[in-house]
């Protein structure tokens, strides 16, 4: 799919990985509505990229939210090609600690971010994408991309939840995949390792210099900017579908 003039949704799309999303298609034409909760640093973000941005504010977990998020896109750029999925929290807890065993109200706050909020932004966009003219000569019509993780496949201690959520990503993948194939609708999903991310901010340099220690090559976080020129790849080839791709530097991560 050839990105300019193409319209995107990006779900956290106001900051980290989102956001250099966001800017990346941007930059290569595209016209794109953030849906985030943080009304403060969207309006920040469609500050600094200019009129071709807009937001809405979203919680992908309420079906209305995200119904009145779609309207708003439709609205202003009057099509959906493009839906990336980076929404998404990370709460580490332990299945049983000091404390005792983890709420279950925990567990699944987790797992309606990370897992029911991908899903419910990827079928209503999906919706609107199946409506398009054909795009190219193979017929297709839209591409979803959704934000797993490395915890999907080796998840640390204290991420059962977050492990689950992310495997959950992962494991919807290809049945979506043949779920839209007759609308000439794609779906992939990356699946991140350690990022330069807001959350990643927050740890002291002495955490960060271990977790850097466990990537194999390059020996550092990852940035925004590769994971979005990964999702810039992933929508300009056609032939990668049902696809789950690890980008972590080779990291295996350590059980803590």
């Amino acid at each position: 799919m050839n990105i300019k003039g193409k319209v995107a949704i990006v779900t956290g799309g106001a900051s980290g990985l989102g956001l250099g999303t966001v800017t990346s298609l941007v930059e290569r034409g595209a016209k794109v509505v953030i849906f985030d909760l943080n009304e403060e640093k969207a309006q920040l973000a469609c500050e600094q990229l200019g009129e071709n941005v807009v937001y809405a504010l979203v919680n992908v977990t309420d079906d209305a939210s995200v119904q009145a998020g779609i309207e708003k896109v439709m609205e202003t750029f009057g099509a959906v090609h493009i839906c990336v999925n980076c929404a998404g929290v990370g709460t580490p807890q332990k299945t049983l600690g000091r404390s005792g065993a983890m709420p279950l109200e925990n567990f699944k706050q987790v797992i309606d971010i990370n897992l029911n909020g991908t899903f419910n932004v990827l079928r209503l966009a999906a919706t609107e994408m199946a409506k398009n003219e054909p795009l190219t000569d193979a017929g297709e019509r839209g591409i979803i991309i959704n934000t797993a993780s490395v915890a999907a496949f080796d998840g640390q201690m204290g991420q059962a939840a977050y492990g689950a959520s992310k495997a959950g990503v992962a494991g919807m993948t290809l049945p979506v995949a043949r779920d839209l194939s007759s609308f000439g609708i794609r779906i992939n999903t990356i699946a991140p390792g350690l990022f330069r991310t807001p959350m990643a901010e927050t740890l002291s340099e002495k955490v960060v210099e271990k977790l850097e220690s466990m990537v194999e090559f390059p020996k550092r976080l990852g940035k925004p900017t590769e994971y979005a020129s990964l999702v810039l790849f992933m929508v300009e080839n056609e032939y990668i579908n049902g696809e789950v791709i690890r980008l972590d530097g080779g990291i295996r991560m350590s059980p803590r």
